[in-house]
This record gives C-alpha cells, structure tokens and sequence, in this order.
C-alpha cells in the first residue's frame, strides 16, 4: 500500500478518469440504448488503450520504470485473459436471444459489477498473501521465505494452463444455460416474465413485479465473470503481490476495455483459434514464476516480454494458420 500513501494524485487521476469515462460513456454517447457499430467499438477500443497507456505513463513518471512494467504485464494478462469473457457475451447473448440493440446496456452495467467484485478479490488477496509467510527457512544452502497462499495459486495456474492447452473447444453456440446456477439463483428469488420489456431489468405485469430475461443475462454474465477472475485474479498476483494498486488499477483498465473489444471482436473470434494456446502458455509461465519466486526474483520487464512475445506470436500464427471449418 506504500505507492498508494505516497502517491495520492496517482490515485485521483485513476478515479477521475474512470469516473469520467463511465460519465461519457452512459450519459452522453450510449444514453439511448443502440446497436453498436464497429466504428464506434473500434473507436472506444482504441480511447480506453490509450488511457490504459498514458495512465501507465503517468505510472512511470511518478514511480519508476519497474512499476511500469509490473502495470503492463498485469494489464495485458487480464487482457488476454479476458478473451473467454467474449465467448461467454456470445453464448449468453445467444441463448436468451437477448437484441443487439441491448447489448451494450448489459455489458455496461455488467463490468461496473465486475469493478466491485474485482476490488474485494484483489484488497483480500493482498491482505491474505500477507499474513500466509512461512518462517524463513535454508533450502539447498540457500534462505528462503516461502508464501503458502501465493505457492498454491503457482501450483493451481500450472495446472491450469496444461489443462487449457489440451483442453478441446468448449464453446458451443448450442449450449443450454437453463440449468446454470446463476439462472437457478435468480428464479429462486425471482419471477421472470417470458418476455423483454424494452431495456428494463425488472418488469410489473399483471400487479406483480417480475425480472426480464435481460436481468437473467446480466446475472449470468456478472457470475460467469466471478469465475474467470479464479484464473485472472491469481495470474495478476505473480506480477504484484504486495502492490494492490497496480493490481486494482491495470485490472480495471483492462475491464473496462473489454466492452468495447466484444462489439469489435464479436464476428471474429473464430480468427483467433492459436490464442488459446498462448494463454496457455502464459497460465503455465505465471505459475512457475509463483512456485519459483522464493528462490529465484524475475524482474518485472523479462515477464512483461515474455508475455507481449507469446500474445503477438500466438495472434500472428492465428492470422497465418486460420481454423479450417468443415462445410
């Protein structure tokens, strides 16, 4: 937390900016709920890496270079990351049928979510990783400190990642999320009438208050999005563990880029088939850094190449070598 006391004007920049961005981005240009062009996706895109950027120059000025890099890596990896949140927007959307047109009110309101949840699970993960180190202790001649919890995490994304590069394709435009917990969760508590009622998430039919199926798609996205932070969220403390500014801030940037990346990505994900395979590697690579950290310090600007090489050699190999799809 010392960046955080001793830096407060970094810290106001990051709330102005946010607050701003939102203000515009709901109040102003998506007052009225609209289908979104690829112009326009492709414009917001390119302002929230631009902040994404200058903010991370503004990082670099104040702090140092080793901060900087540690923003960087933190924000491409939740990049990257984030790529299987789009599927899910696809899925979700496709399923409950729910009209382009109402897409981005969902997604909106489904990341302001997200920077809530994201905000607990990195301050919590911090304080824990904080009080789980071990008594320091000699291994092969050399002294060490071990951290439990950041040890399981390395163990956990190394197991993950070999499992994401073997793992068949699981995104089927079929799939039935009737049975989904989120969808349970929200009929328990709710009746939700069969029928949208223009963008509202709560409807009265009959006298009686009802959610409409775009509330059930925002929930499901909001839990869906619980469980992708179980990968992202441990991948992001390898970079920073002691620092949840950087943690906090790089991972918001990227969320809340992410909106604008579904709409300009959406009709080409089938472009992307080798990213998988990155990420895979980069799940594989932050786990063995965790598990390794007590022996041997990797500075922040070898993972930030490591990770800017795998993503654009996995998306390069993607364009050359496309998915060949039967007829």
């Amino acid at each position: 937390m010392d960046h955080l006391i001793n830096h407060p004007g970094i810290l106001a920049v990051f709330g102005i900016a946010v607050f701003i961005m939102l203000l515009l981005d709901l109040g102003i240009f998506n007052k009225k709920s609209h289908e979104v062009s690829t112009k326009e996706a492709l414009t917001w895109s390119i302002v929230w890496i631009s902040l994404s950027m200058v903010f991370s120059g503004v990082i670099y000025y104040y702090m140092d270079f080793e901060n900087f890099a540690r923003f960087q890596s933190a924000y491409w990896i939740e990049k990257a990351l984030s790529v299987d949140n789009l599927f899910v927007f696809i899925l979700v959307f496709t399923f409950f049928k729910v009209p382009k047109h109402l897409h981005h009110r969902v997604l909106f309101w489904g990341i302001i979510g997200a920077l809530v949840f994201r905000a607990i699970f990195i301050f919590a993960g911090v304080e824990m990783i904080n009080h789980t180190y071990l008594p320091d202790m000699t291994i092969f001649g050399q002294t060490v400190r071990i951290n439990v919890v950041l040890t399981i995490f390395g163990i956990f994304l190394l197991y993950s990642g070999i499992k994401s590069w073997f793992s068949k394709e699981e995104n089927d435009a079929n799939a039935d999320l009737s049975k989904n917990p989120a969808v349970r969760l929200v009929h328990k508590f709710f009746k939700v009438s069969e029928n949208y009622d223009g963008d509202k998430f709560f409807t009265v039919q009959n006298g009686v208050k009802m959610a409409t199926p775009l509330f059930v798609a925002l929930v499901v996205i909001e839990f869906t999005d619980l469980l992708f932070a179980v990968d992202s969220i441990p991948a992001i403390f390898a970079i920073a563990p002691d620092d949840p500014f950087i943690l906090y801030t790089s991972n918001i940037f990227a969320i809340l880029g992410l909106r604008s990346l579904y709409f300009l990505l959406a009709n080409f994900m089938d472009s992307f088939s080798k990213l998988k395979y990155g990420l895979a590697i980069i799940l594989a690579f932050i786990g063995v850094k965790m598990i390794i950290s007590p022996f041997y310090h990797m500075e922040s600007w070898i993972s930030l190449t490591v990770i800017g090489s795998v993503l654009t050699l996995s998306i390069v190999l993607s364009l050359l070598f496309p998915p060949k799809h039967e007829q």
